[in-house]
């Protein structure tokens, strides 16, 4: 009874030596993730820029002792990452023009007081931070194992995180993920998934607001 307690024991501890970066990035990234949700830090954006983009940029230097360049914050391949972020951009906005419409969606992005560089400004400091933990945190960290398998397994808490939202919304973001992932994954960098990311969001809910307003 003792001694195959001990072995299964002694295997789990095996397995997690022979995969500690990964048990590192995935325990921490669900830990920051779930933190964020029952213990915001004061604001939403800053929560979400702390959470998100510092702490871990803190477990890649501290614990995994890399270097976060390595994760994705680099420029990587712009002439091959640049055409996908002009490419997507422009499909997004037809998309996106036609997607305002929705009254459900409408009833969600509507703001009091809208002001678009204020929420440009904002937006930006969180999504930053969101994109590193997804396209940066966990695709990167993740890919030397998993090779292309790092950009489905990013896609799943990305649409996680999305519930709650307009069921439309959620749903697209299956795709958007798994688009948003391999963009990085090709272009060896979370910028571009970043700056197509900003431009969907601060399009869209501008499109919104001012045609309210």
């Amino acid at each position: 009874m003792i001694q195959p307690l001990k072995e299964e024991f002694k295997g789990i501890w095996q397995f997690l030596k022979r995969n500690g970066k990964e048990t590192v990035i995935i325990a921490f990234a669900t830990l920051f993730l779930v933190l964020h949700e029952y213990h915001p830090i004061q604001n939403e954006w800053l929560s979400v820029f702390l959470y998100y983009g510092v702490f871990p940029i803190l477990v890649i230097i501290i614990i995994l002792r890399k270097n976060p360049l390595d994760f994705g914050l680099r420029w990587g391949k712009p002439k091959i990452w640049g055409i996908h972020v002009i490419v997507i951009c422009a499909i997004a906005a037809v998309i996106l023009y036609a997607s305002s419409f929705s009254t459900e969606l409408q009833a969600y992005y509507q703001k009091a007081d809208f002001s678009l560089l204020n929420y440009f400004l904002l937006y930006c400091v969180s999504l930053s931070a969101q994109e590193f933990m997804y396209r940066g945190f966990l695709l990167f960290g993740l890919m030397d194992k998993l090779k292309e398998g790092s950009i489905l397994l990013q896609t799943v808490p990305f649409v996680l995180m999305h519930l709650g939202k307009p069921e439309l919304e959620t749903v697209s973001t299956i795709i958007t993920g798994v688009l948003f992932g391999y963009v990085a994954y090709r272009g060896k960098s979370f910028w571009p998934a970043f700056i197509i990311h900003l431009f969907i969001n601060v399009f869209f809910v501008g499109i919104i607001n001012m045609r309210a307003g």
